[in-house]
């Protein structure tokens, strides 16, 4: 089987494993070759984000505002409300599980090392990037609102072609080198003696999310159910084909032909089911919303920083819009989240390696949380909306062919 062919979470697994092992027995200068890779890798990273940013959000914003459609309209909204609750819905259970199930003496070690440099690259390169994420974030947003305001398209199309080209570099270049950059770091923290430890606490963290994905399916199936009078568990019941499949693709877009049968089933009338469930598939990851901000909160609390309940609001509403934007690509989402987990939880290298490494050990659960939940979303739209025919000019929103 050719590399190219491996899929992302078994060459994060075999880079983890590699990483651990070669850590027992490799010299130092063959640890520092890494070691200086990672430094490289993590410039670059800081100095694309914002350009990821802005050719990310701006177009969305320029598609969901040129000529929407009603419908279209509706289901982005409810698909940002239901990010979003899954935001709340993650700070609130880790707040409350967190400190009961994760060590405490564990936590004070890796504290005691996560800052510390083991071991020292051959030469670093600061690479500056051309804004920092707050004015990407800023200058997106007035862009992309100037744009839905123009008669022409032209700014667009160069914008559209942005995204192509930021999505290339994330497909191309990014997400080929992530198992290296993993291996690195699992490399340097099997030397410093600490991954064992690691290992075991993230072990928890990642049943903690498991949980509390299949306990925010429950909930918004039960919202449904009491919307459109349908039985939500028999609903639910209905879209496992949809999350197995998606279980096993870790694919939102494989899974549409599955997940539309599964509406169907439901009661969902099928043009609006054809229009909200792939439109769902791109704009609706509130699985993929869940472990970003579970594993952030885990991360927090390994490393001795308290967030409050303002700041991570803050982060999750905005976490919710890069969700929205997000590229179809394996750890996509993740690598549109980057920044603002950076620049709204203060992330260190080191912590965002951990949380790249942890979104993309589960990210089929994800996948299959987040299509199972358009389910309950078409539902939604369907009783609000009736049986009208979708506006047919809102399919510009472009479905994305590979996972989120």
């Amino acid at each position: 089987m050719k590399y190219s062919k491996i899929p992302l979470l078994v060459k994060v697994v075999i880079a983890i494993i590699s990483g651990i092992l070669f850590g027992q027995f490799v010299p130092v200068w063959f640890a520092r070759i890494f070691t200086t890779f990672n430094g490289l890798f993590g410039n670059f990273l800081s100095f694309i984000i914002p350009l990821i940013i802005a050719g990310l959000i701006t177009p969305a914003i320029g598609e969901l505002g040129k000529g929407a459609g009603r419908l279209l309209v509706l289901t982005a909204a409810i698909a940002y409300l239901s990010t979003l609750f899954s935001g709340f819905f993650t700070y609130a259970s880790c707040q409350l599980l967190n400190p009961h199930l994760l060590s405490t003496a564990t936590m004070n070690q890796w504290v005691a090392t996560a800052d510390e440099v083991i071991i020292a690259p051959f030469f670093s390169l600061t690479i500056p990037p051309v804004m920092d994420v707050m004015s990407a974030l800023v200058l997106s947003f007035c862009i992309g609102i100037g744009i839905t305001m123009l008669k022409g398209d032209t700014l667009q199309k160069v914008f559209l072609d942005f995204r192509e080209v930021i999505t290339l570099i994330i497909r191309a270049v990014i997400i080929p080198l992530l198992p290296i950059y993993i291996f690195g770091m699992f490399l340097a923290m099997s030397i410093s003696g600490q991954v064992y430890s690691v290992i075991l606490l993230f072990a928890k963290v990642i049943l903690i999310i498991f949980i509390l994905h299949i306990v925010l399916l429950l909930i918004q199936f039960v919202i449904a159910g009491f919307i459109t009078g349908h039985n939500p568990f028999r609903a639910l019941r209905n879209m496992l084909p949809a999350y197995a499949t998606a279980l096993g693709t870790a694919s939102s877009a494989a899974t549409i032909p599955v997940t539309l049968d599964c509406s169907i089933k439901n009661k969902v009338d099928p043009n609006i089911a054809s229009f909200t469930i792939p439109l769902c598939a791109t704009i609706h990851l509130a699985g993929s919303t869940m472990k970003i901000a579970g594993f952030a909160l885990a991360i927090l609390y390994f490393s001795g920083i308290t967030i409050d309940f303002v700041t991570f609001s803050g982060f999750i509403f905005l976490l919710g819009i890069m969700m929205i934007a997000a590229p179809g690509v394996p750890g996509g989402a993740i690598m549109a989240a980057i920044g603002i987990i950076q620049s709204s939880l203060g992330f260190t290298e080191q912590m965002i390696g951990l949380m790249i490494t942890l979104y993309i050990a589960v990210d089929s659960f994800g996948t299959a949380c987040n299509v199972t939940g358009d389910g309950a979303i078409a539902m939604i739209v369907h009783k609000i909306a009736g049986k009208r025919q979708p506006n047919t000019s809102a399919n510009m929103v472009s479905i994305q062919s590979a996972d989120q």
